[in-house]
């Protein structure tokens, strides 16, 4: 179980569901990765709820208010930085977007919300009390995040200017080129990148959040009979593992992975 204490500059640490049905999403992914919940009042009207897996967070889940109205269900993925005050300027810099400009979260972090020069969006968090997710790479939590984008090499240089990430890129034939992002000292990346393709028409830029699963096929037929849709069926990644892509039933896309398959 890969239990964090913090997590390093420039890596991925959080994921967070908007969602217009707490409750329902809180049944849904509950019964389906193995959460349980916990309910903090974050203001006058807004709930916002902690998922965990035994006694780390693992993920977190919110309910749109009027702000955000129109808004649809989405995952978004949080990368750790140091200073979340300069690397927005780093951002605005290298071609990217301040959706929501540097703030405080109460005594638990600082954050912005960004895109990149396509439109991926993202957010940063500098933590205070609270580190992001505390179990990665287990079943129910997050393991993986893959952007996929219209400008492959755009982004990539993007994202190596803002964050330090180093890039590699594989031929996979028909599905086009992947991209590895990684990072100086660390023997695993960071993340991944792939172009949207013609069978993604009309689907903007995007970061998936990934969350494992020991049974890739059992978890999206769970999936389905908690009223949710497979969107990509399970398939293999030869030698490395097995996923699927699915929407809860609010909308919200995610991806299972089961790793070593």
């Amino acid at each position: 179980m890969p239990i964090h204490t913090k997590h390093e500059h420039g890596t991925f640490s959080w994921a967070e569901l908007a969602t217009t049905h707490a409750e329902a999403a809180k049944t849904f992914y509950s019964r389906l990765l193995g959460w349980t919940v916990e309910d903090m009042p974050a203001g006058p009207d807004m709930v916002y709820s902690m998922a965990k897996l035994g006694s780390h967070y693992a993920a977190a889940l919110y309910q749109v208010g009027d702000a955000m109205k129109g808004v649809p269900p989405h995952w978004a993925s949080y990368v750790t930085v140091d200073d979340v005050d300069a690397t927005s300027k780093a951002v605005v810099a290298n071609g990217g977007t301040l959706i929501k400009e540097p703030f405080d979260v109460m005594d638990v972090g600082r954050m912005a919300v960004i895109t990149d020069p396509a439109g991926a969006m993202l957010c940063l968090w500098t933590a205070k009390n609270h580190i992001g997710a505390g179990v990665t790479h287990d079943p129910g939590s997050m393991t993986w995040n893959e952007l996929f984008t219209t400008d492959i090499e755009r982004a990539g240089k993007f994202y190596a200017s803002t964050f330090g990430w180093t890039t590699e890129a594989f031929d996979m034939g028909a599905m086009g080129v992947y991209t590895l992002f990684g990072k100086s000292g660390r023997k695993d990346n960071v993340g991944g990148m792939m172009p949207l393709g013609p069978h993604m028409a009309g689907v903007p830029p995007h970061w998936l959040v990934y969350f494992a699963t020991t049974d890739c096929d059992a978890s999206a037929k769970r999936a389905t009979e908690l009223g949710g849709t497979v969107v990509s069926p399970p398939m293999d990644i030869p030698n490395i593992g097995r996923f699927a892509i699915v929407q809860d039933p609010q909308g919200a896309t995610f991806a299972l992975y089961q790793h070593g398959h």
